[in-house]
């Protein structure tokens, strides 16, 4: 089972999810965000920015709630730059320490609903101001609108290092790895039944069906044709 809901109050998504009766083994693509995720049996994690695909497993009788933040946004909520995050699970308490973490997992666990009550904590918090980012709305647009490395810049104002040092504090990594992955999920929106793998590539903005083929392989470890054929899909829990 999963859901997911836009987090009014906060620049994220709100999901939950839980097992069926045996453990269910998913496939977490990258995607650029960092997720904040309770676990029902007493976790609570961040989630930091993978470079490629992860593998976790649901256990059956465990709820888990997550707040997944839009890209660029989860650093000032989390209190943390994303590079430090990139492809690891860190527990909340070695971050906020341990009394903070103990209180906010207690409170989420004691709520009819874990996902309302992990929003409303979240959206009280002050953002951290020398990690909230204003041009990350605008590099994910110009990303998303296939603009080339010097163009991002050039629009921001900055030279291209400078643009590399705010995209990794920012999303966990440089502009050319966040664009490889802001298309691959462009491609897994696009996949819909009766769709060819080439369509998608045309549509995703790939070369063509084998550059596609190369990067879903290169980012998920399974192949195109594997990741494309739609099925029902569920995101992050780690």
């Amino acid at each position: 089972m999963y859901r997911e809901r836009r987090a009014g109050q906060l620049p994220a998504t709100a999901w939950l999810a839980s097992a069926r009766p045996g453990p269910e083994d998913h496939r977490v693509l990258p995607d650029g965000c960092i997720d904040i995720i309770w676990h029902s049996d007493g976790r609570l994690i961040v989630a930091g920015p993978d470079t490629a695909a992860t593998m976790v497993r649901w256990m059956p009788g465990v709820r888990y709630a997550g707040l997944r933040f839009d890209p660029g946004h989860g650093p000032a909520h989390v209190g943390v730059d994303a590079e430090q995050l990139r492809d690891s699970r860190a527990d909340l308490a070695d971050l906020w320490g341990a009394g903070p973490a103990r209180q906010l997992t207690e409170r989420i666990a004691a709520a009819a609903d874990p996902v309302a009550a992990l929003t409303a904590e979240l959206a009280g918090r002050t953002a951290h101001p020398g990690l909230s980012d204003p041009l990350a709305p605008a590099i994910v647009a110009g990303i998303q609108g296939r603009a080339p490395v010097v163009d991002l810049a050039r629009a921001a104002g900055l030279s291209e290092r400078q643009l590399l040092r705010r995209c990794r504090r920012m999303f966990g990594y440089g502009p050319k790895t966040l664009a490889r992955i802001l298309r691959l999920q462009d491609a897994v929106r696009a996949a819909r039944p009766g769709r060819t793998l080439a369509d998608v590539a045309a549509d995703a903005g790939y070369a063509d069906q084998a550059h596609l083929s190369h990067e879903v392989r290169a980012l998920t470890g399974v192949t195109a044709t594997g990741l494309l054929t739609p099925v029902s899909t569920s995101p992050e829990a780690a």
